[in-house]
């Protein structure tokens, strides 16, 4: 790799294009005329970008240099606050050279996943450091999954740097473009928020919130009202937890979630798939519907009001909530995601059910399967544009991902490869579709 500022200089272009973006500014920053933020100056970002770029070229006892680092002057974080609700700022007596030497020498100290290194940018003095802040881990949990809130980043610039030639850009927690090897990507959309699945899964969720209104009749109790998206937040969180537990193991992994009404099919000996290990009918291998469920009916009993008997929680109330059976129930799902993740280190799919029924690992996709020479690139979240691909440059996992799912329809596969990028795979507008989930650059998003 190059050891010039070209990628740098390229990266700052990219950013400031972006910020020309009307739609992607709104989003940001819906009160953009209050919004108080201005990108740097371009040669005064470029000097930003181009310092981390160089640091990131060098090792810390042969290991990458990791740092995370927020632009923004001390003086505008509260100077009594800390994790895991707030950020904790520790200024330095007097402001640090902002050099790739500096912060190759604080980087250790500066925990990726804890701290951020504070940068200012006085007029006419270039950037300098003036301390650390402490975030915490909480910030992980929105791509990691878990119901644990971090305090919000400030809309201002902050830098993740992760490897050699790694660095991600980001406004508050908005990535706006990560250079990973050379290549300037911009980060994908989220797939879970899409309608397609969302309507893949209504019949599911449907099925459960029946299951819920049973058990708020039979308690003969006021509940409060759940939101209907409840029970759906709660299984995207899980499934984000599993994928982003694999992706940190490095040796990648494949999730096949089939119809429910394939579940007795696919046990026997079928044209589709073998699952060498599988699991009983018993209630264990229902255990995350169970949790989900329990959740779902804890949330309605300890917020039902009798005063208030409209009253509606959803998943803000959840992810805020103080109750100790919340908290178990909440790590009961966890301990769940995790198992799951970890079967996927045997080699074959992790093949469950779109009722989060666990049914085995080990599913070998049969190659009998007509083979899949072209499939589209998904370029927005429900995949009304597209771009087709020739096949033949991924691996094993993701060719029988294509083939599975060229047969069958209503397959949802997620293949997660070594490098840590994942696919989310389904049959969609008559094609073979495939959706980057993750953008490239910073360890768990």
């Amino acid at each position: 790799m190059a050891t010039g500022h070209s990628y740098p200089k390229d990266l700052v272009s990219f950013i400031f294009e972006r910020w020309q973006d009307p739609a992607f500014v709104e989003r940001l920053c819906p009160s953009h005329s209050d919004c108080g933020f201005q990108l740097p100056e371009r040669s005064v970002l470029e000097q930003v970008i181009s310092t981390c770029y160089q640091a990131s070229l060098m090792r810390e006892e042969e290991r990458p240099v990791m740092f995370r680092l927020i632009i923004r002057d001390s003086h505008l974080f509260p100077a009594e606050e800390g994790p895991p609700t707030g950020m904790h700022r520790l200024i330095f007596s007097r402001l640090r050279p902002f050099n790739e030497y500096e912060l190759h020498r604080l980087a250790p100290a500066a925990d990726f996943y804890r701290t951020l290194i504070g940068i200012t940018l006085p007029p006419n003095d270039g950037a300098q450091i003036w301390g650390l802040l402490h975030s915490g881990t909480r910030w992980m949990h929105a791509v990691y999954g878990g119901r644990k809130t971090s305090p919000p980043l400030p809309v201002c610039l902050v830098v993740y740097v992760t490897g050699a030639g790694q660095i991600s850009v980001c406004i508050g927690s908005e990535i706006i473009a990560s250079l990973n090897g050379g290549q300037i990507n911009c980060p994908s959309l989220d797939v879970f928020n899409s309608q397609w699945i969302a309507k893949s899964l209504a019949m599911v969720h449907s099925e459960t919130l029946e299951l819920h209104h049973k058990a708020r009749q039979e308690s003969g109790r006021v509940w409060a009202n759940l939101d209907p998206d409840f029970g759906s937040y709660l299984g995207q969180q899980a499934v984000r937890r599993i994928i982003s537990v694999i992706r940190n193991s490095h040796h990648g992994g494949l999730l096949v979630y089939l119809p429910e009404e394939m579940t007795a099919e696919i046990l026997k000996e079928n044209r589709y798939m073998s699952i060498k290990y599988q699991f009983l009918e018993f209630e264990s291998r229902q255990r995350f519907r169970t949790l989900t469920l329990k959740v779902m009916n804890t949330m309605a009993e300890i917020h039902g009001d009798p005063a208030d008997p409209d009253k509606v929680v959803g998943w803000q109330d959840y992810v805020t909530s103080k109750n100790d059976s919340i908290a178990l129930l909440d790590e009961a799902i966890f301990d769940v995601a995790h198992f799951i993740a970890a079967l996927s280190a045997v080699d074959g799919a992790v093949v469950i059910s779109k009722r989060q029924e666990l049914l085995g690992f080990g599913g070998v996709i049969s190659g009998d399967l007509d083979s899949v020479g072209m499939v589209a690139h998904a370029l927005d979240t429900e995949g009304a544009r597209t771009e087709p691909v020739l096949s033949e440059g991924v691996g094993t996992r993701h060719r029988a991902a294509y083939r599975l799912c060229q047969r069958l329809h209503e397959a949802i596969a997620i293949v997660i490869s070594q490098d840590e990028s994942v696919q989310i795979v389904k049959w969609h507008n008559g094609a073979v579709t495939y959706w980057d989930q993750v953008p490239t650059g910073v360890p768990g998003f």
